[in-house]
């Protein structure tokens, strides 16, 4: 399904199945000489066939059409080297393109595992999460011919002046762009209007949270009349989106700080068990593993925020890290 968003500029509807972000919306900006796809779904048939219908009833030629990703995740980048013909180019932020340009990726993952374990997520749980993590199974195929973009370039398509707008967090080489004189905005997962993007400590990144909320302050900053996220729809405008966002995540860092106080010695996991989250489960040891691995990720971010804050302190017993307030 497409729809006419405003000039030349499509959304494509990707459906993204047994995922609770529903769909992607990916843009197509159509040009007279070469075209702009952004985004475009998980590396499986699903996906795949609803964004190459879209592109057919837009009359787009993949010849002709040029890609650009929002960020690494595979939601977003799975399916551009597979859809790319030889005459596609595929831009990413230099920082994003070096996870998929890792050859070994079971390495990579193995970095996240370790990772886990040493915050008490349990080996076994951490087996079975991770076997239903799609960016594991449904991300993009080997590809060697990202080009790698940086904050403040420019790409031209179809009249519009698109200038990159580095802003990490989400992941750490996140990247929006930015049509000045129309005041369009393609926000990627930075801003979401009725979901909150999910923020979590990754191996690379010193701080993610902190990372994000300078970012989305850096992004108010910015005249947009036309918001277009890449998940579901938008209400409001992204200035009193990114404040609400901020106050969502004061208040967890809050309820964070609270569970380490009463609880001290946590580990991350057991933290996490502390939190609330919007997912349907009796318990912490009901709750559904996948989301159980992005619950304790986002907490980490939150901790590692209230760590160098100063406000809570790291101890590691038996190699596992457990929390304490300062």
């Amino acid at each position: 399904m497409i729809e006419h968003i405003k000039g030349n500029i499509y959304r494509i509807f990707v459906p993204l199945p047994r995922n609770p972000l529903k769909y992607l919306n990916s843009y197509f900006i159509r040009g007279e000489g070469r075209s702009l796809l952004i985004d475009t779904g998980f590396r499986q048939e699903a996906c795949r066939t609803a964004l190459e219908e879209g592109l057919k009833e837009l009359g787009a030629d993949m010849d002709r059409t040029d890609i650009f990703l929002t960020h690494v995740h595979a939601d977003h980048s799975g399916l551009a080297p597979s859809i790319a013909s030889e005459d596609t180019r595929i831009f990413i932020s230099s920082t994003d393109a070096v996870f998929l340009e890792i050859a070994d990726r079971a390495q990579r993952w193995k970095s996240f595992d370790v990772m886990y374990l040493s915050e008490g997520f349990p080996l076994e749980e951490i087996k079975q999460a991770t076997g239903h993590n799609p960016a594991r199974d449904l991300s993009p195929e080997a590809y060697s011919k990202y080009i790698h973009m940086e904050d403040g370039d420019m790409l031209h398509y179809g009249g519009h002046d698109l200038k990159c707008i580095l802003t990490p967090g989400h992941t750490p080489g996140h990247m929006c762009l930015y049509d000045e004189k129309e005041k369009i905005m393609f926000l990627g997962d930075h801003v979401l209007f009725d979901i909150t993007p999910n923020i979590v400590r990754w191996v690379t990144v010193e701080n993610s949270l902190k990372n994000y909320l300078e970012n989305l302050k850096k992004i108010s900053g910015y005249e947009i009349e036309l918001p277009l996220p890449a998940h579901r729809e938008v209400s409001g405008t992204v200035k009193e989106r990114a404040e609400n966002i901020r106050k969502h995540h004061e208040v967890r860092l809050q309820e964070a700080l609270n569970a380490i106080r009463e609880y001290p010695g946590m580990t991350a996991y057991q933290t996490a068990g502390h939190m609330t989250w919007d997912v349907r489960s009796d318990s912490w040891e009901t709750f559904p593993l996948a989301q159980k691995w992005f619950a304790v990720g986002e907490t980490l971010s939150h901790l590692d925020y209230l760590r160098l804050e100063g406000k809570i302190r790291r101890e590691e017993r038996d190699g596992v890290g457990i929390y304490f307030a300062v």
